[in-house]
């Protein structure tokens, strides 16, 4: 599924038209994401939360050469589904 299937099933599920729809998954999508960048956790009751995660600089392989090389310090977008959510995975 992406963000126009997404956006599909919405106007469909609430006689929306598919350009509104589109606009409502997008804007819930770019809030989150912006969220995220300020460091804020977003928790969605029933469904889960995006959490940033920090990875801190870490030596690794270069797997062409087998060389050396510092990875550097990034951060992450994690997410971890709430109990029904999970509980809906696995029957």
């Amino acid at each position: 599924m992406n963000n126009s299937d997404l956006a599909d099933q919405l106007a469909t599920a609430h006689g929306l038209s598919k350009a509104d729809a589109r606009k409502y998954v997008d804007g819930v999508l770019a809030a989150i994401v912006d969220a995220a960048a300020r460091g804020e956790e977003v928790s969605l009751s029933g469904f889960g939360k995006f959490k940033v995660k920090n990875s801190p600089a870490r030596e690794g392989r270069n797997p062409a050469t087998g060389a050396a090389m510092t990875i550097a310090a990034s951060n992450k977008l994690t997410f971890a589904p709430a109990k029904a959510v999970k509980d809906k995975l696995n029957g």
